[in-house]
């Protein structure tokens, strides 16, 4: 993943404002301290060990993130600034034990050059690491792994800092003269905050220049409290310490040290919530997935159990005739060519079905209802005389054909019209009767009701019969209605049902007209 283009380290608008806003409240901050700031404190020489632990922690962590992200990312830029936090915080130790008077009741005495040239040193090597990340290339570290990589950093960072603070708290080399006293500094000390600022703000202009991502915004912010600091401690304060001037500038390399990683804390619990949002929405897709898979299985199961009946019982009339004594060639022909036509038929609603969950795969010809109607009740017409069930068709010769798939069209009648046979089978009215209507009505549409008069549909769920897998009969899948529905909107219409009064239930369907499919539909 090339290095700015991840989520953590995206450049945005409110990002900048928000640096450029708390850059003033810094800057606002330091001129309020500049009246006060040679003013001596006393006593306040116990909330070092504080300040120092805070700084360590601070930058132990950020370090800790940056490799984190380096792990992810690759990126040399991010290698570098990590191991400049991590040398900076492991030199705050030393600093801080070897701080004049401040552990001198432990027995532990420094010369007077050892803090100066540890806090000298610091900052010297995090502003060549700021820089070195500011000039390093986007590129990615793809050779070794990554891990390999942060260990053997950190074992080098380490060892450097260790012996380093060791050459300096032993005096193997002779250390320059920073310090007059245990309070002011000598004029061979103002060559180090001038250098380390001109490193800082070269290293500023290169980020901005830059612009590579908000972490190097966030960075540049954080030079710029360091400025501040430098300014503060250095020259405003005349490096006086325990000063207000060098308390403040204390408080400021404090704030400069939690920057980034709040930043991190905050831009990666961003990710995380974006991420469990994502995992989330692909887990509802993938749910989603499964659950139209079995609703295309189920539906295939259910629409394919119709031809599949209707096969068997032919097949058991045609050995029957084959069986007699003589046998009737012409009725076992009839009957192969009756399973023939099923078979064909069940070939056409798994076709239709499928082609129902695929996107352009939709078969759209101009479709005559009545004639699919006739062919429905003519195949259910022994059926239901059978059960004592009359059926009456009324067909507006006004009605125009509509345009869709008629494999589809034709089985929603068909399981609109057995759904109303079986409401009826059960039903224990002597009056049985199916009436199916079709009609032109507003706007070009055609609307199709089918009339039972059987026992009816449970008060509240008109809507829950269109649901899959609901259904009142024992052996019912709960699928006939939710393809039905599916069907009739995926060729723009709609599908609803309503009472029959005084007793059944009326289905209806409307679908537009072939007129209204053109391209003037919908203006």
């Amino acid at each position: 993943m090339p290095y700015g283009r991840d989520p953590i380290v995206s450049l945005n608008r409110p990002q900048l404002c928000l640096v450029a806003a708390v850059a003033t409240a810094l800057l606002s901050a330091l001129l309020l301290t500049i009246p006060f700031a040679h003013f001596r404190t006393t006593g306040t020489e116990i909330i070092l060990p504080a300040y120092a632990s805070a700084i360590f922690v601070l930058e132990i962590i950020t370090s800790a993130l940056l490799y984190t992200m380096f792990n992810v990312q690759r990126s040399s830029a991010l290698l570098i600034l990590a191991s400049g936090y991590l040398f900076a915080a492991l030199m705050v130790p030393g600093w801080a034990i070897t701080f004049p008077g401040l552990f001198a009741s432990l027995g532990i005495e420094a010369s007077l050059q050892t803090t100066a040239t540890i806090a000298a040193l610091r900052r010297f090597a995090f502003a060549l690491f700021v820089l070195g990340y500011a000039l390093a290339p986007a590129s990615n570290l793809t050779v070794r792994p990554a891990v390999r990589i942060i260990i053997q950093s950190v074992f080098c960072i380490f060892a450097v800092a260790t012996v380093i603070t060791w050459l300096i708290t032993k005096e193997i080399l002779p250390l320059p003269v920073f310090m007059e006293d245990a309070h002011h500094v000598t004029a061979l000390w103002s060559f180090v905050p001038g250098t380390v600022m001109a490193i800082y703000l070269l290293s500023i202009a290169v980020l901005i220049r830059r612009q590579r991502s908000s972490l190097d915004i966030w960075v540049c912010l954080v030079l710029f409290s360091l400025v501040i600091e430098l300014t503060l401690l250095s020259y405003i304060s005349s490096g006086v310490r325990f000063s207000i001037g060098w308390w403040a500038g204390r408080v400021y390399g404090l704030t400069a040290a939690g920057i980034v990683l709040l930043v991190l804390l905050a831009e990666t619990t961003t990710v995380y919530s974006k991420l469990a949002r994502s995992v989330a929405a692909e887990q509802r897709a993938r749910q989603n997935r499964l659950t139209a898979m079995e609703a295309l299985s189920a539906s295939i199961a259910h629409e394919i159990n119709q031809p599949l009946a209707s096969i068997v019982t032919n097949a058991d009339a045609g050995l029957r005739w084959l069986a007699r004594a003589e046998p009737r060639i012409d009725k076992v022909h009839a009957s192969l060519q009756a399973i023939v036509s099923d078979g064909h038929r069940a070939n056409k609603i798994v076709s239709g079905i499928r082609a129902m969950f695929m996107k352009g795969a939709q078969e759209r010809v101009p479709v005559d209802l009545a004639s699919i109607i006739r062919d429905v009740t003519g195949s259910v017409a022994v059926e239901a005389e059978l059960a004592g069930i009359s059926v009456e068709v009324e067909f507006d010769p006004r009605t125009p054909a509509v345009i869709g798939n008629p494999v589809q069209l034709r089985q929603v009648v068909w399981n609109l019209v057995e759904n109303s046979l079986d409401a009826m089978r059960t039903s224990k009215e002597r009056q049985r009767k199916l009436r199916i209507k079709a009609r032109p009505i507003d706007d070009g549409e055609v609307e199709v009701s089918i009339q039972d008069t059987g026992v009816g549909l449970e008060p509240g769920t008109e809507e829950q019969i269109f649901e899959p897998f609901f259904s009142r009969k024992p052996e019912g899948m709960g699928m006939g209605l939710m393809f039905c529905r599916a069907v009739i909107e995926a060729h723009g219409g709609r599908l609803w049902t309503s009472p029959n009064l005084p007793r059944g239930a009326e289905f209806h369907f409307s679908l537009p007209g072939a007129e209204m499919t053109g391209p003037d539909r919908g203006r």
